[in-house]
């Protein structure tokens, strides 16, 4: 099966948002190498000096998809560093694992004052050809980051989407984050599907592997990188198929003409 033709049991769809449908994961990428140097620089003072934050392979491997607190506490304990949870009022700074998270949050934001997030261009003619399926196939957008909703906006894309849960919604609800499937299932449900009839499209390792806890019908890795090391990571975590363009699930091939 090389796309969502040969899986005619799906019914519904849900995108990871940050890397899937806009090109904001290298955003996100320098706003926690911002943080995450800032702290690796103070904590260096006191003799525990280490490399600075690797904003490809470290932010792949411990942050890519998961929500702040989640991506700031695996990269700590990546690198042995100790801190206390803190609260999630906790101002900017390294005090707290809350702290790293809001230092990350305030770069993120900072960033978006000057930069604009596209949608990556395989995304609408994807969304166009799977709303044409039959009677339409119904489609999600899921983010751990507060911002996705506002960013689909900008982007153009948030009306393409039956339902979008965002970092926001998250924390209302109270759902963890990924590689728990709580994001996806929420999802799923606004779009009155089974995850079984349902498949969820993702380049995170974290989201390829809540996808599969979720026990979707369709786990999909999006592999931009042209990299196969990073093909075969996402196979590893559970992807049945990784795409490189998203054009690809309708059958198109890689840079066809929409």
């Amino acid at each position: 099966m090389t796309s969502l033709r040969g899986a005619s049991y799906v019914r519904a769809v849900v995108f990871d948002t940050d890397g899937v449908l806009l090109d904001s994961a290298s955003l996100h990428a320098a706003a926690w190498k911002t943080a995450f140097d800032r702290c690796l620089e103070a904590l260096a003072s006191g003799g525990n000096r280490q490399p600075s934050f690797d904003a490809s392979g470290e932010y792949r491997r411990l942050v890519d998809g998961k929500a702040r607190f989640d991506g700031a506490r695996a990269f700590l304990e990546a690198r042995g560093l100790e801190l206390p949870f803190g609260h999630a009022d906790d101002p900017p700074g390294c005090g707290s694992v809350w702290a790293v998270a809001a230092r990350k949050e305030q770069a993120f934001t900072q960033m978006l004052r000057t930069r604009a997030v596209p949608a990556f261009p395989d995304v609408v003619p994807a969304l166009d050809a799977l709303r044409k399926n039959g009677d339409g196939t119904a489609c999600a957008a899921v983010s751990a980051s507060r911002h996705a909703t506002e960013l689909l906006e900008s982007a153009g894309l948030h009306s393409r989407f039956e339902a979008v849960v965002d970092g926001r919604e998250a924390t209302r609800l109270g759902l963890p984050g990924k590689p728990d499937p709580a994001l996806f299932l929420e999802a799923a449900s606004r779009l009155g599907a089974h995850p079984r009839n349902a498949a969820v499209v993702e380049d995170a390792l974290a989201g390829v592997e809540a996808g599969r806890r979720g026990e979707f019908g369709l786990v999909v890795g999006v592999d931009r990188t042209a990299d196969p090391r990073r093909a075969a990571a996402l196979a590893d975590r559970g992807a049945d198929l990784v795409v490189r363009e998203l054009t690809e699930l309708i059958g198109e091939p890689p840079g066809a003409p929409p």
